[in-house]
């Protein structure tokens, strides 16, 4: 049996939420799932992308704002998840710190790790089992001096999965938190050209060149190919956090 066909099979029976999944990086993810048969519902705010995900994939659909204690609730009691992609993010001011006001800084706090909490703290409440991934930011190592407090806040959202990791240890629960850190900006991506772009106008080059400097590219749906990797191999059951990029593929975070 080929590795794709097994992939299939592992994912076949699974029932997958995942946030953030009409666009971007959460639309290769969702591509990636439904390949493979499982059972997808996306969750995102905007009725439009949504409708289109779903009249081409044939996913289930739920609209709501992520950071909604009631929408996080439904979803979870109507889709009955075995695996959670915690992927949904919102955009980013673009700007040096002495532009910032303290609203843009801490926007993604308020979306991106408001969310992270809702989400694990309900996923522990409420599944006995299962997976839960975080998609967390390269930026989370290395900085992002014109996003504003992004870094910390994608460096907080990986601190919460482990720290969530403990309490399902300590509640007796067969789940797993796990942490995907994409490595390189994706340039098939809305956020990914736009952030690119502030910085390539920063370095005065052109936005091809700026990509260029993380090597090879790696697009939403290699993204999403990793990610079910992620959930089909056994070998990648045990770690806590994994990067992701076009030259490296997939590699654990020791």
């Amino acid at each position: 049996m080929s590795a794709l066909a097994e992939s299939e099979r592992a994912l076949a029976s699974q029932r997958i939420v995942v946030t953030g999944g009409s666009r971007g990086l959460g639309l290769g993810i969702v591509e990636a799932l439904v390949a493979r048969g499982a059972d997808v519902t996306v969750v995102a705010r905007t009725a439009g992308p949504l409708a289109e995900v779903q009249a081409r994939l044939g996913v289930a659909t739920i609209a709501g704002d992520v950071t909604d204690p009631a929408v996080v609730d439904r979803v979870l009691s109507t889709a009955r998840p075995d695996v959670l992609v915690l992927n949904a993010g919102a955009g980013v001011p673009m700007a040096p710190l002495h532009e910032h006001t303290w609203e843009s800084f801490s926007s993604t706090w308020e979306h991106d790790v408001k969310a992270g909490f809702l989400w694990m703290q309900a996923a522990l409440r409420t599944m006995q089992r299962g997976r839960v991934l975080v998609v967390s930011s390269g930026a989370a190592v290395g900085g992002s001096p014109l996003s504003g407090g992004y870094a910390g806040a994608k460096r907080m959202l990986w601190w919460m999965a482990d720290y969530a990791n403990a309490c399902a240890a300590e509640l007796d629960r067969e789940l797993r938190f796990q942490t995907l850190i994409p490595a390189q900006l994706f340039g098939d991506t809305a956020f990914g050209h736009a952030v690119a772009s502030a910085y390539a106008r920063r370095k005065g080059v052109p936005v091809e060149a700026f990509l260029a400097g993380f090597g090879g590219p790696c697009s939403a749906r290699e993204f999403g190919e990793h990610v079910a990797t992620v959930l089909v191999d056994s070998r990648h059951r045990a770690a806590k956090a994994f990067t992701i990029k076009g030259d490296t593929g997939l590699q654990a975070v020791p």
